[in-house]
């Protein structure tokens, strides 16, 4: 009896497909984006602590819609559509403040409580058929976790355990490694806003791959020298890169940073954790202070990042040093951003009309992309040039 020889095992392709340009430069896209990603899910808008009272309030854009985010009189996190229920006029026009007992519409002076309840309007008393409530402010969902609020536009918010803490748990191996680093209760050390004119899927897909980091990232190799290599470290959950051996600490030279945190692991110390939590969050874990990138993507090619340093409160109470910390990051920010920016023009070449590849060490992009087009509706002959 003759036996059929096996079959060769099938090798994957070296070069898998990315995105058609058009998903980086298209109106239309961006607007499905807005509406069934950024509108849809959970997003980070702010941090808890920059409510630091009753009436403290932070407006920022989510989709296509403006978020007034406030703490009522108890302290309680409150969000709102930034509109008033009268006309429709923008209700707070400054990105930030803080008001004594109410927010009040500056166009016609209708008046709202911080939990959004309509108290006063020109004539109101004349009109006692209005519903106060009714006529009160459009709530938006949302959660506080990590020390940030974080909100949802959608009438059926997915879970916020199984696509957040969910996304974090999946990328770490559980729950618990990230509740060791304290992020709620960390101080904000310094904040920088990157205004980056590049669509924010290559924002994402710079962030999870490491292919470049050889070539534009000195500095971050130096301390992450495995990073080197190509290989990023989101690739492999549970994953932590290693420090250098001759790195004292996660700084811009090498040098030492602070304390550790009390609460985490021995396996944690000395290495990088990098989390993305999809659509628009970024977040860094070592040993001594945490790294959170926001995106807020504003048009098809203009992507505003807001990135914090936390520390434990004791480093910044005590005004140490944290610009070789702090440097650290910000350059690859840069490095990165500027790549980014270099790359978005492309996007509407001819010469990238079908997209581009993805290495081996980049395949893991290749889910990101089939999560987003799982997500957004396509139509391809409106969008194709």
């Amino acid at each position: 009896m003759t036996v059929a020889p096996e079959s060769p095992a099938i090798t994957p392709p070296s070069l898998l497909a990315t995105l058609p340009g058009h998903w980086y430069t298209a109106p239309g896209v961006f607007r499905r984006e807005q509406e069934h990603l950024f509108e849809a899910m959970w997003f980070c808008a702010v941090r808890g602590a920059d409510l630091d009272r009753p009436g403290a309030f932070r407006t920022v854009q989510v989709g296509r819609e403006s978020v007034l985010i406030t703490r009522n009189r108890q302290g309680e996190a409150r969000a709102f559509l930034n509109i008033c229920r009268h006309r429709g006029a923008r209700l707070c026009t400054e990105e930030s403040g803080t008001v004594r007992r109410s927010l009040q519409c500056p166009y016609h002076a209708w008046t709202y409580d911080l939990d959004g309840r309509l108290t006063a309007a020109p004539n109101l008393s004349k009109m006692p058929d209005v519903d106060r409530v009714e006529r009160g402010l459009v709530p938006v969902r949302l959660r506080e976790w990590l020390g940030y609020v974080w909100v949802c536009l959608a009438e059926e918010p997915p879970s916020f355990e199984e696509t957040v803490i969910g996304a974090v748990a999946e990328r770490l191996g559980d729950t618990d490694s990230v509740e060791r680093y304290g992020v709620a209760g960390l101080a904000l050390g310094r904040r920088i806003s990157y205004d980056v004119k590049a669509n924010w899927k290559l924002i994402v897909e710079n962030f999870m791959e490491c292919y470049h980091c050889a070539t534009i990232h000195p500095e971050l190799t130096e301390v992450l020298p495995e990073f080197a290599d190509g290989l990023a470290a989101q690739y492999f959950v549970g994953h932590g890169a290693e420090f250098a051996e001759e790195a004292q600490g996660f700084t811009v030279d090498g040098s030492e940073g602070f304390d550790r945190f009390a609460g985490i692991a021995d396996e944690q110390d000395r290495r990088y954790y990098a989390i993305t939590v999809r659509p628009q969050v970024f977040l860094n874990l070592v040993p001594d202070h945490v790294i959170m990138h926001r995106m807020f993507p504003l048009a098809p090619d203009r992507t505003l990042v807001e990135c914090d340093w936390l520390y434990a409160p004791e480093v910044v109470a005590s005004d140490r040093d944290l610009s070789k910390s702090v440097e650290l990051f910000h350059r690859v920010n840069t490095q990165d951003f500027d790549a980014c920016e270099r790359t978005q023009p492309a996007m509407d070449s001819r010469a990238y009309r079908d997209g581009g590849v993805l290495v081996p060490s980049e395949h893991h992009i290749g889910a990101f992309h089939r999560w987003v087009t799982d997500h957004v509706p396509t139509r391809e002959a409106e969008e194709c040039p």
